[in-house]
């Protein structure tokens, strides 16, 4: 299925969720941010045989890392897949209970793994096909430990996260250096979870040192002087990423 076919479905997957959410919105503070739309970021940057994205999972179970309400693992075992979630109670923006509360809702399978990332943690199974990790990178105190530890567990990994191109001074480029900015605990959208916001090249030599190829690499808003911390000067990179460590089966 090429990557635009998915992104439709996914619209048409978002609004029965939608309906699912306002049937018990007097009771879970709902995550505010449309998900499913990734796919269309996705796509974007998708080009030749990885437009089939989904065949990369190779019939083994999918992750979703950071998955606020669930509606992307959610979605895709709607589409047939064995789907695994992976959230911590205390960075989750309802406590988890917004993905449980989906789960009951879509009498749904999906298997739900509380972690926190920001230990020296475990992947629940050895081995998966295809892992979901948008928007939580830059959250993390330890990138290049989940990054490492993310390529001995799965073949292929979606990623995006925040990037910048000068600080937010505007007194010092980033873009040709292979860098992370370190945000204070305010700085970003008020939210003390925001850490490190990398350069393009750092961010991409990251990739490289702890163990990914990048297939395909873009970059969606803004696209010149984009800083650590600016709500308009936000730019996210999203890329395709095939671990050296694939396991044969």
């Amino acid at each position: 299925m090429d990557i635009s076919e998915i992104y439709m479905k996914a619209q048409a997957f978002s609004k029965r969720l939608q309906e699912l959410k306002s049937s018990v919105s007097d009771t879970i503070e709902w995550y505010p941010y449309p998900i499913l739309e990734n796919f269309n970021h996705i796509s974007a940057i998708l080009t030749g045989p990885y437009r089939e994205l989904l065949d990369f999972s190779y019939g083994k179970p999918i992750m979703d890392i950071g998955a606020a309400d669930g509606d992307l693992g959610f979605f895709l075992e709607n589409l047939g897949y064995e789907v695994h979630i992976m959230d911590h109670i205390q960075a989750n923006y309802n406590g988890l209970r917004g993905v449980r509360k989906l789960r009951e809702l879509l009498n749904s399978n999906v298997t739900i793994y509380d972690i926190d990332l920001d230990t020296q943690f475990e992947m629940p199974i050895d081995h998966y096909g295809l892992i979901f990790f948008l928007g939580t990178l830059y959250h993390l105190q330890n990138p290049f430990y989940i990054l490492r530890s993310l390529s001995k567990a799965a073949d292929y990994c979606i990623l995006s996260t925040r990037v910048a191109q000068v600080t937010t001074d505007r007194q010092t480029r980033l873009s040709n250096l292979p860098v992370a900015y370190l945000v204070s605990p305010y700085e970003t959208n008020n939210d003390p979870t925001n850490y490190w916001i990398f350069s393009d090249l750092g961010l991409r030599r990251l990739v490289d040192r702890s163990g990914w190829d990048i297939c395909s690499y873009g970059t969606v808003g803004e696209k010149v002087d984009s800083d650590p911390s600016s709500a308009n000067r936000d730019e996210r990179a999203f890329c395709l990423l095939r671990s050296r460590n694939m396991k044969a089966d």
